[in-house]
């Protein structure tokens, strides 16, 4: 079944909410005042410290966590051929030896912790650790990487992987992307479709287009975008032509 997390609407009746996704100015006490508890709950609940600062587009949990926040870890390893294009000839700009499998611990979007996978060129193995290194530290909800059948089992919609490496065009052209070379991310692409006149990519995501508002897994420019363009990237959110809120490409194409 696919998992799509839309918006809450507060009513009376509503269930308390498990999370609060961090806008600009807030701050801890604020929170808590917000929803009735302690700002020592606060920091025990999420891991921090005394030091640590709220980052706008992060994710607070509200409750009693199933398990502590284990240590971010990552790794690198190379890929075969079938393993980065789905099949062994297909015509690609960048062989499979310049690729890497790049492995990051992530937060999904109920705040539990998974081992998620993307393939990037072997020189951007580094910036891309330490972007998704930031991205959790701040707590950014991502909604699911690969292996999708060990991170959301009965997954169908694709299209709502974070992901990089893949073999193709760019949409209605016979261009290669960015993405076959390796050099560029896509983030939670639900929550941050492209826009290119009334071509809306993925379909049926009109709500998140409304880039005032701060829910799961939606990126801003004094957020989560932080946390790949100080490692070289840049994001297709500041593009004048189209808007591409996903994506960040090293080449800022």
């Amino acid at each position: 079944m696919l998992l799509v997390l839309t918006p809450a609407v507060p009513s009376p009746a509503a269930a308390e909410p498990a999370a609060h996704i961090v806008r600009p100015g807030d701050t801890l006490w604020a929170v808590a005042e917000k929803y009735g508890h302690h700002v020592s709950d606060l920091r025990e609940w999420n891991a921090l410290g005394p030091y640590d600062t709220l980052r706008a587009d992060g994710m607070l949990r509200l409750g009693t966590a199933r398990a502590p926040l284990p240590e971010f870890r990552t790794r690198a390893e190379t890929v075969t051929e079938k393993e980065a294009n789905g099949t062994v000839g297909r015509k690609c700009p960048v062989p499979p030896a310049e690729l890497r499998r790049i492995w990051v611990r992530y937060i999904d979007f109920q705040g539990r912790v998974h081992n998620g996978s993307l393939i990037m060129h072997r020189t951007l193995v580094a910036p891309t650790q330490r972007a998704f290194a930031q991205l959790y530290r701040w707590r950014f909800p991502i909604m699911v990487m690969q292996p999708a059948s060990v991170n959301m089992p009965g997954l169908t919609d694709k299209s709502v992987l974070t992901g990089g490496y893949e073999c193709r065009f760019v949409a209605g052209t016979t261009k290669w992307s960015q993405h076959s070379y390796g050099r560029a991310v896509d983030v939670n692409p639900r929550q941050n479709p492209m826009i290119r006149g009334d071509y809306l990519d993925p379909p049926n995501t009109e709500r998140w287009l409304a880039r005032e508002n701060y829910w799961p897994g939606m990126v801003h420019e004094n957020g989560a975008v932080e946390a790949f363009t100080s490692n070289g990237f840049a994001w297709g959110g500041r593009w004048k032509s189209l808007k591409d809120y996903m994506h960040f490409s090293t080449t800022n194409l």
